[in-house]
């Protein structure tokens, strides 16, 4: 009788071990970062193909590179993801995308997100994506150039300053994409810097592939691009006048954020972190690998590329330090109240602590 009831007590134990083991490997599977692992209770499920949609607007500028690279060389499948384009969605369309779901993920400089979050848009900031690089780093590498025509230059245009004398009393006519985004804000910094008044400057609105053509054609008086231009800006004559570095803002004169609807971030904890982990080692690879990264973004946007963007190899970075400028800015041109948004309402570090 003895034998038996210890003969059960082992039974028992054994039994308890064995599943104590088996939840320990199933916790551990959960907690993986590999693209095998579950996304545990999340909102987002894998697809047939055993990979998470990660769903953005497709690209075809600067702003590719991440996302090509991230697809590319497989930095979203070793995390489980995939990225699915929606297909083009114009800057004033892409927070409202993101708000209603169409899209998950967007980048964006402080001042084109800060408006919508002063308004009560329910968006947020994961981390840090771009950054201007130090001053050793090859120019081709900043985040902006400015470009004058060569007619412009024959009447005295070198550099950024030499617009204070350029057609006065007349006002300046420079390309940007849209409101609100690092054009008008660089701009600004550099022009006040020399002097030149805001209310010279007049804003015109066309993609950067179009800047090109619009300088060459006259229609414009100045045109600020990003990398992926600068070889078609240099090859159709135009002359560069100044870039990021000018502004003397540091890496903050390229900052932007990863961002996203605070309800799909807390739906989705797992995808969000894993995201962020392959999106950085994206751009670090990136950094690392200019030539192929240029490449790459060249054939997926179709036009020859000189360089990408600079980006973050690190999520841990001084964010009021980088924001703080874009915010001032933004409340002196009156795009948000004073005192409305706060370094904490654009950009959380919940999802990389």
């Amino acid at each position: 009788m003895l034998k038996n009831k210890t003969r059960k007590r082992f039974l028992i134990t054994l039994i308890s071990l064995i599943c104590l083991v088996s939840l320990i490997f199933t916790a551990c599977g959960k907690q993986s970062s590999g693209g095998s692992a579950s996304s545990g209770s999340d909102a987002l499920k894998q697809d047939k193909d055993g990979l998470i949609p990660i769903k953005t607007s497709s690209k075809l500028d600067c702003s590719s590179t991440p996302w090509v690279v991230a697809d590319q060389k497989g930095f979203l499948k070793k995390y489980g993801l995939k990225v699915v384009y929606t297909g083009e969605t114009q800057p004033a369309q892409q927070i409202p995308a993101i708000l209603k779901g169409d899209n998950n993920v967007e980048s964006f400089h402080p001042n084109t997100y800060a408006p919508a979050i002063a308004g009560g848009a329910n968006i947020i900031g994961i981390g840090a994506e771009g950054i201007d690089p130090a001053p050793s780093v090859d120019p081709k590498y900043r985040h902006m150039w400015w470009f004058v025509s060569p007619k412009a230059a024959k009447a005295g245009v070198k550099t950024f300053k030499d617009l204070l004398n350029y057609k006065k009393g007349q006002k300046l006519k420079f390309t940007t994409i849209s409101a609100n985004i690092c054009t008008d804000f660089v701009t600004g910094v550099i022009a006040k810097q020399y002097g030149i008044p805001k209310d010279r400057i007049e804003w015109v609105t066309m993609p950067d592939v179009q800047a090109i053509q619009a300088l060459s054609q006259g229609t414009v008086d100045v045109s600020a691009v990003h990398p992926p231009y600068y070889t078609g800006m240099e090859k159709a004559g135009n002359i560069k006048i100044a870039d990021t570095l000018d502004a003397n803002l540091g890496p903050a004169a390229g900052i932007s954020y990863w961002v996203v609807n605070k309800t799909w971030a807390k739906d989705n904890p797992t995808v969000t972190r894993k995201f962020l982990k392959a999106m950085t080692e994206a751009e670090t690879w990136t950094n690392n690998n200019p030539k192929e990264a240029a490449a790459l973004t060249a054939k997926h946007i179709g036009q020859p590329v000189s360089g990408s963007h600079y980006y973050t190899e690190t999520l841990k970075l001084d964010n009021a330090k980088y924001i703080q400028p874009w915010l001032d800015a933004s409340e002196a041109n009156g795009s948000i109240p004073k005192g409305k948004v706060k370094i904490s309402d654009m950009v959380t570090d919940e999802y990389y602590k």
